[in-house]
């Protein structure tokens, strides 16, 4: 049986000190209120310690301000941890994905590129593999109960749907799709286990959850509610007084297959 993933979220945007602009790692609620914590590579670097199976990096203001991805960032990232790590955010041509897999990338998100031009992910998956093409759909409910899908940041609303949406790129060859609840995000209050559950029965690659960890057992409702493949979480890592190896033995109590640090 496959095992179950723990994936820490580390969401970065661009801040000026003076008259030097760097990426700074923040939390976010319903992608508007922000909580600078600090240094990006710093807290990769705790979480390789805490043995977490793979990381995501996320450049949330790249899309909204037309920004290129992060390969600095990533390069730096790359020479200090040793394990599997998504990068997404600015992602706009088969040059972008190029750029951060020669950089130490093992996988590429990319969102709003993708809808406004979704045979970038036909000719991304052709190019470097399914496997290194993640497909990031961010959404919300709407008022009459739909959900929808949501680009540049969360602020730009699209007609797709995110179940139709997710089946669709996997048929254009994502070999993971990433889904985050806006609504959700940052809140504690609990994954969108019933869509999250609906995308995971549309699709035969793997679906990772994110949005709403507030404790651990949201992680075991996501996996076993939701059938995740994988749950991944920033706010729940930076402000709750349990490390990734305290959840993954929560997770690995409720009888869900996850690997253990020995």
């Amino acid at each position: 049986m496959l095992k179950r993933r723990l994936i820490p979220k580390l969401q970065l945007k661009a801040v000026r000190f003076g008259s030097v602009e760097r990426m700074v790692l923040v939390t976010t609620v319903r992608f508007d209120r922000v909580v600078e914590i600090g240094d990006p590579v710093s807290q990769a670097k705790i979480y390789q310690a805490q043995a977490v199976d793979e990381l995501v990096f996320l450049d949330l203001d790249a899309s909204s301000e037309s920004r290129g991805p992060l390969v600095e960032v990533i390069r730096k990232a790359a020479e200090e941890i040793f394990m599997p790590f998504t990068v997404g955010g600015g992602v706009r041509s088969l040059a972008d994905f190029r750029a951060l897999l020669s950089s130490g990338a093992d996988k590429v998100s990319v969102n709003t590129a993708a809808v406004e031009q979704p045979e970038l992910i036909e000719e991304a998956s052709g190019a470097f593999g399914a496997q290194c093409v993640v497909l990031s759909i961010d959404y919300r409910r709407e008022p009459d109960g739909t959900r929808r899908v949501y680009t540049r940041g969360g602020s730009q609303a699209t007609p797709l749907d995110p179940v139709e949406w997710a089946a669709e790129g996997e048929r254009r060859g994502a070999g993971e799709i990433l889904l985050t609840s806006i609504d959700r995000d940052g809140t504690a209050s609990g994954l969108d286990v019933e869509l999250t559950r609906q995308v995971a029965e549309a699709v035969s690659v793997p679906v990772i959850t994110s949005g709403g960890c507030g404790l651990a057992s949201h992680f075991v409702e996501g996996f076993l509610q939701g059938k995740a493949d994988a749950v991944s979480a920033g706010t729940f890592f930076c402000f709750r007084d349990q490390n990734p190896m305290q959840a993954r033995s929560h997770i690995r109590n409720a009888g869900i297959p996850i690997r253990i640090h020995t």
